[in-house]
């Protein structure tokens, strides 16, 4: 048993993060350990042996059994830039992938998911670097995905 509290540590660690890129205007590189441990707290799914492969979470309830693949991007407000996810890895077994959308200060705003079938599909059609990369903008992710949870309707509970 660990003498750290993970939400506390995690608490800490999107401060950092945000601050480190307010300080710098580069990313800290902890996105998705935050990323991660988000997803799974908030959809109540079971965490994985980080070796499991391809995927970071099991599903319980009505995602019983289910392998998920996380994925995180934070979002900074007045960016310009075409956010792209991280590698989906294609050739891994999975079910699913879980995008988590990340404030400025790393706070989730929106997880958004799609089956493997449609990403699958998706990254089939895209340019061969793309395609041999797993690559997808957030924009396409949310496009083919669904909206599963926001912060907002969280919120209005």
């Amino acid at each position: 048993m660990s003498i750290y509290n993970v939400d506390k540590l995690m608490l800490e660690a999107r401060k950092l993060a945000a601050e480190y890129r307010r300080a710098t205007g580069k990313p800290l590189g902890i996105s998705n350990e935050i990323a991660v441990y988000d997803v799974i707290r908030i959809m109540n799914l079971e965490a994985v042996d980080a070796n499991a492969g391809g995927y970071d979470a099991i599903g319980k309830g009505e995602r019983e059994g289910r392998r998920i693949q996380i994925k995180g991007r934070s979002i900074v407000s007045g960016s310009t830039s075409s956010h792209r996810i991280g590698q989906i890895k294609i050739e891994q077994k999975w079910d699913s992938v879980m995008l988590i959308l990340l404030d400025e200060n790393y706070e989730p705003v929106e997880i958004h998911e799609a089956d493997r079938e449609t990403i699958v599909n998706v990254v089939k059609q895209s340019s061969k670097k793309r395609r041999n990369r797993g690559a997808m903008s957030v924009a396409r992710f949310k496009n083919i995905g669904q909206c599963v949870w926001s912060q907002s309707k969280e919120s209005t509970r």
